[in-house]
């Protein structure tokens, strides 16, 4: 059999089968746009592709087809690296990240498909489109757990997730020889995304708590009347179990009461048909990544202990926003090329950072607040403070405040823990970037707190060897480039919580080193 042709129905068909395209598989795209189909590699002889399809065994002429997949002979596989899993990266983001690593390149990117069916393709040219090539990119933008799936099937050389993978995808990578998958060279956090509740501009509710949010995800809150606004029932929009937005949304909601999404939620496909069915819905509520707001309102996160977190970039970079996630990029340790390293390296370095604030995310870089503003903070460290054993301690506190700004940067450790992780470890690169730019006698505090869990005098030693902890390693690491900054390690126990102590989450949130910088004079 030579080239396909078939017809609008047949190709719709098409069409759908390959958008489902399983890892291991390869697609085959008409050079004029117009055929597209998917199938199980066999063969490829004499310039002809032999596949097993749903349709049966197909020969297929080369000349008039571009092969995608990673099991595409490497003599027509139409791109030099694939990249596949979440759409929130791969449509919003990855497309700018392309176009901004051909500029480190001084190069030009060529951004299209064939024929709107397939991967996105990217062709990077030196020169500004005059040189050689820098490489060819295929995009495929599906879901967070294909990232890993392709990965595993060596369909994909990067993998896009907006969720962190799972130890079980960590492990059968390993076992596949992909190496550590949590290695700081394997697992890249490219930026930071808020998951925003959504609702019309017209809805009255401002504030919902996360308890509320499990209540109507799970069925047990129909109408908005039960939440302060007006007498309508709830129209709720999620997403798939396959969606990383959707598996973060759902682990953090349900994570107290163990609940499950209810039968009667709409699941979108996507971030943008959910922004769209809230946008023309009155009544319904949804949930999107930060950059997919799209005119609807954004409601503030209310916690049971009078704190209560708005979705806005310095939550996010603190990570104190309780619907934060981080978006990653990962490849394996056997089959990174070149040409793949090199977009990776540009991604998670702060000349990134512009790429993935125009693309509508949080970038990584150093954000700088006053902290000495009567409202946010300081009201809460006032309402909050009942026990008068602690108001000694609230007054060194809030003078402390007066005299440093807070900066972005905000290291986290696990429980008991003083070991910064791998995330860690970048940031205080990029922290140490920042203070280099500064003028000599700054003043930095490392500021060390905890959770409630244990006596309070043993939890502000705790905050206080962790806040050392990091000093030391500024020194050890890095300590020649910033020989001008003066550093000194506070600890304040649990004091001053960001999130409240009720759930595993917000103690999470509350183990951590905070930095301050003096105010400039």
């Amino acid at each position: 059999m030579g080239y396909l042709k078939h017809s609008s129905a047949v190709l719709a068909l098409m069409a759908g089968i390959y958008g489902t395209a399983q890892a291991g598989e390869v697609t085959l795209i008409a050079k004029d746009g117009s055929t597209a189909i998917t199938g199980e590699f066999m063969a490829y002889e004499e310039g002809v592709f032999t596949l097993k399809t749903r349709f049966g065994v197909m020969r297929i002429d080369g000349d008039k087809t571009d092969c995608n997949g990673g099991d595409c002979p490497a003599a027509v596989s139409q791109s030099d690296v694939s990249i596949a899993g979440s759409e929130t990266v791969g449509e919003a983001l990855m497309p700018l990240l392309l176009e901004g690593f051909a500029g480190t390149q001084n190069g030009l990117v060529e951004l299209g498909q064939n024929g709107g069916i397939g991967p996105m393709l990217a062709s990077l040219t030196a020169d500004s489109g005059y040189g050689d090539p820098i490489g060819t990119f295929a995009v495929s933008s599906t879901s967070s757990a294909d990232a890993f799936d392709a990965l595993l099937e060596r369909g994909a050389e990067i993998g896009m997730s907006s969720r962190r993978i799972t130890p079980q995808e960590a492990r059968a990578l390993r076992r596949d020889g992909g190496g550590n998958m949590i290695d700081v060279k394997q697992e890249r956090v490219v930026a930071v995304d808020s998951i925003v509740v959504v609702v019309h501009p017209s809805n009255p509710v401002q504030r919902i708590s996360l308890e509320n949010l499990d209540r109507i995800y799970s069925g047990g809150v129909t109408n908005w009347a039960q939440l302060g606004g007006t007498d309508a029932p709830i129209r709720v929009i999620g997403r798939s179990d396959d969606s990383g937005t959707g598996r973060t949304f759902e682990e953090r909601v349900f994570a107290e009461s163990g609940r499950t999404r209810a039968a009667t939620v709409e699941v979108a496909s996507s971030n943008e048909e959910v922004a769209a069915a809230v946008a023309n819905d009155p009544n319904a509520v949804g949930y999107v990544g930060h950059a997919y707001k799209r005119g609807n309102k954004a409601l503030a996160l209310a916690g049971n202990c009078n704190i209560t977190s708005f979705p806005d970039a310095f939550s996010a970079k603190t990570e104190e926003y309780p619907l934060q996630r981080r978006l990653y990029l990962y490849s394996r340790a056997d089959t990174l090329s070149p040409t793949g390293e090199a977009l990776l390296e540009f991604a998670a370095s702060d000349e990134a950072d512009n790429v993935v604030a125009k693309a509508g995310f949080i970038d990584l870089g150093i954000d700088r607040i006053v902290q000495d503003d009567p409202g946010g903070r300081m009201r809460d460290l006032i309402q909050n403070t009942v026990d008068p054993y602690e108001f000694s301690l609230m007054r060194e506190l809030l003078v402390e405040m007066l005299q440093y700004d807070r900066l972005s940067t905000t290291f986290r450790f696990a429980s008991g823990s003083s070991q910064l992780d791998g995330k860690g470890l970048l940031d205080l690169e990029r922290l140490v970037e920042f203070l280099e730019a500064q003028p000599k006698g700054t003043k930095i505090a490392l500021v060390g707190f905890t959770d409630a869990d244990g006596a309070f005098d043993a939890n502000q030693q705790l905050s206080l060897v962790r806040a050392r902890q990091v000093a030391a390693t500024i020194d050890e690491l890095m300590g020649a480039r910033v020989a001008h900054v003066d550093f000194e390690a506070r600890g304040f126990g649990e004091f001053s919580p960001t999130a409240c102590n009720d759930t595993l989450d917000g103690k999470r949130i509350n183990r951590r080193v905070e930095v301050w910088i003096g105010k400039q004079g």
